[in-house]
């Protein structure tokens, strides 16, 4: 009976071993918006928390845009330490394995893919959001695509059953854009850029960890735990 229980023990403690877990931000927790070579905006976008570009330092469009509640950093210290903590951020999710693949689907419209537990769900290229994706449950949502993040005008990300913002991770292989209106949900952290289209929203974070954010009349607010 003993052994029966350290084995039951020892495959638990295994499973939790593979969980999908948040990765460290560290640096990076405070940042709504982190661009590599530039963050250019257009209208009068409000971003809650820190602004930040990091090895560049461009910012352009603030105003008419503003920062609330944060500051920003033009290719100062404390962007250059959150653009390495992002990295960082970036390596842990592409290293966790992938609990279910999605790839064929459609987030928000096909089957499989319209309601989703906390989990590791992969897309081997592209992957599409149209509609509303809910995700039901408290835990940690991480999605990883190969290459690109797509979202249609007016698709959403609904939060259901304990489902928090600071626990959801978009981990993109090139490039995101979010189409107009949209109102969207967790950390995007893109190899290459980020596009945030008018009148879209974001709660939790637009990263760019070598290229450009670009925005245009959005609501982008940083995501506590």
């Amino acid at each position: 009976m003993k052994k029966l229980v350290l084995i039951i023990y020892m495959l638990s403690m295994g499973s939790l071993a593979w969980a999908q877990s948040a990765p460290p931000l560290a640096s990076a927790q405070s940042f709504a918006v982190l661009g590599a070579s530039t963050v250019t905006n257009t209208g009068p976008t409000v971003i809650t928390g820190d602004l930040g570009v990091s090895p560049g330092t461009a910012v352009t469009g603030f105003p008419p845009g503003t920062v609330t509640g944060g500051t920003i950093h033009a290719g100062d210290a404390t962007a250059t330490a959150a653009q390495a903590a992002a990295h960082t951020a970036y390596a842990n999710l592409v290293a966790q394995p992938c609990g279910s693949n999605l790839t064929g689907k459609t987030l928000g419209t096909s089957p499989g893919a319209v309601t989703l537990s906390p989990g590791v769900y992969c897309f081997n290229s592209s992957a599409q959001l149209t509609g509303t994706l809910t995700l039901n449950g408290s835990g940690v949502y991480v999605f990883k695509m190969g290459t690109t993040l797509t979202t249609t005008s007016n698709s959403s990300v609904v939060l259901a059953k304990g489902a928090t913002a600071g626990n959801v991770f978009w981990q993109v292989g090139s490039s995101a854009t979010l189409g107009t209106n949209t109102v969207f949900v967790g950390s995007i952290l893109a190899n290459i850029s980020d596009t945030v289209t008018t009148g879209a929203s974001v709660t939790g974070r637009v990263f760019a960890l070598t290229g450009a954010v670009t925005l245009s009349e959005n609501r982008i607010r940083a995501a506590s735990k």
